[in-house]
């Protein structure tokens, strides 16, 4: 990295580490521009130099809580035999990081943000790139997909090609099992239920959904 990027890094991580704090203590809608600016000892117009609005920070400082998924799953997929365990594997440790931070990852994969969620991926992926862990590179390239669909689709393309999932079923096993995730999440958002209820859930409805699915 030139001077000037690390530079840039360094004043985006007081702002992005600022933004986490105040996650932390209040809650992602808690974040403002100017609460940020004062936490991290600048002011709101030197943020805008960094990030193009709210969500651009916000989104930045959500990330973070990603790191955590990302080193996870190397130790998730070691006993994994296969492209269809991969998938199963995939989505336990997701669910697990998730409905322990519910409101980050609705934030992430959910909210409505006003530049492409992958262009914001990339850039922080570019600036942080410790934090997507040391994957293979196709969960790497899951990683980087700007859709919560076209993620899924990555490991389940590889189940079609090693032959657990007809091609013609590709796009249904990953909507019902996006749909059911999308659910269940907002469910625990609400105080519905609790991260143990949500987990044991999703897992076996998925279960079900890719044993029905799967060539027997």
């Amino acid at each position: 990295m030139t001077k000037k990027e690390i530079q840039r890094k360094r004043i985006m991580t007081y702002f992005i580490n600022a933004a986490k704090e105040i996650i932390d203590e209040e809650g992602i809608e808690g974040i403002t521009i100017r609460k940020v600016a004062d936490k991290a000892g600048y002011n709101s117009a030197t943020l805008y130099n960094y990030f193009e609005n709210l969500d651009h920070l916000t989104f930045f400082a959500a990330m973070k809580y990603i790191r955590d998924y990302a080193h996870a799953l190397p130790e998730y997929l070691e006993d994994a035999d296969n492209s269809l365990d991969i998938f199963i594997k995939v989505w336990e440790c997701f669910c697990h990081f998730s409905f322990e931070n519910p409101d980050i990852y609705y934030a992430i994969f959910f909210a409505s943000l006003d530049n492409s969620l992958e262009d914001y991926i990339r850039e922080y992926y570019k600036l942080f790139p410790e934090d997507l862990g040391s994957q293979t590179e196709g969960i790497s390239t899951m990683l980087l997909k700007h859709d919560i669909y076209d993620r899924g689709m990555t490991t389940i393309n590889q189940c079609v090609k090693e032959g657990f999932i007809r091609k013609e079923n590709a796009e249904d096993l990953n909507e019902m099992a996006t749909l059911l995730y999308k659910g269940i999440l907002a469910e625990v958002i609400q105080g519905k239920i609790d991260y143990d209820e949500a987990m044991e859930k999703t897992m076996r409805y998925i279960g079900f959904i890719v044993d029905s699915l799967t060539i027997k």
